[in-house]
């Protein structure tokens, strides 16, 4: 039998270390990691407070740059990019969700997820393609025209999705994506980001600090001390089911 083709890499560190030069010292934030992330794939990634962990994501979506070693998004070297490279590299590959929802409060649902693809297109007459990918969040069109203090903490993640997906990035980066939910909300976001990982293909990057959400991933990286201590790959992707971990010496 055949070996199902490896996937490709979508996002690579080399050696990466990132320092943040403080007055009292400077502060070893991720120190020397080195990790693949292949197309396709649904990773949490978790770790105590402090461990570097948000700092890992904010590399994964090019929102800092590392201070040493090599990180590559898509093929494209982060480091020595200026700052409209980052800002195109995020727009045309990246979508954002995040614990807090960050909609804008004046907006409404659609003109929230309208707003990122005018900017990526220029395109001001795109109600269809937003329309679209809000009723495919299973958000009821007669919500479509409420600002975000109108919408339950449900309603405004499902918008925050619609709005991260509207320019069809191949990565999602989700902080916490489940936390200002309650339990039953809060699974029904996760089944649709598996749904989005399992049936469009997209590349899922999430901080959790819930083991039963880091269940929903394929793959979950623990994180201490700005090193990865573990790194742990599902043999049967799902909810429930447990990972295994590779001997100490592994870990980067």
């Amino acid at each position: 039998m055949s070996q199902a083709p490896e996937r490709e890499i979508i996002i690579r560190f080399e050696d990466v270390t990132k320092i943040y030069p403080l007055p009292a010292g400077d502060v070893t934030a991720l120190n020397h990691v080195s990790l693949d992330v292949r197309r396709g794939e649904f990773i949490a990634i978790m770790g105590p407070s402090g461990s570097g962990k948000s700092t890992l994501l904010n590399l994964m979506g090019s929102l800092d740059t590392p201070t040493g070693g090599e990180l590559y998004i898509e093929g494209k070297r982060v480091r020595g990019m200026s700052d409209e490279e980052l800002t195109s590299l995020r727009r045309d590959h990246i979508g954002f969700i995040f614990q807090q929802f960050n909609l804008i409060p004046l907006f409404t649902a659609i003109e929230n997820v309208q707003y990122p693809y005018i900017l990526k297109t220029g395109d001001r007459s795109s109600l269809d393609r937003c329309k679209e990918v809000l009723a495919s969040m299973d958000l009821e069109e007669s919500l479509f025209s409420h600002k975000p203090s109108e919408l339950s903490g449900g309603q405004q993640q499902r918008v925050a999705i619609a709005r991260a997906l509207v320019n069809d990035p191949e990565i999602l980066m989700a902080d916490e994506p489940t936390g200002n939910l309650d339990t039953k909300t809060g699974k029904a976001i996760m089944e649709l980001l598996r749904d989005l990982n399992k049936t469009r293909g997209k590349t899922i990057i999430m901080v959790t600090h819930d083991p039963n959400i880091a269940r929903y991933a394929d793959r979950t990286i623990r994180i201490v001390d700005g090193r990865i201590k573990t790194d742990e790959q599902e043999s049967a992707p799902g909810p429930g089911t447990p990972g295994t971990t590779p001997p100490e010496g592994q870990a980067a």
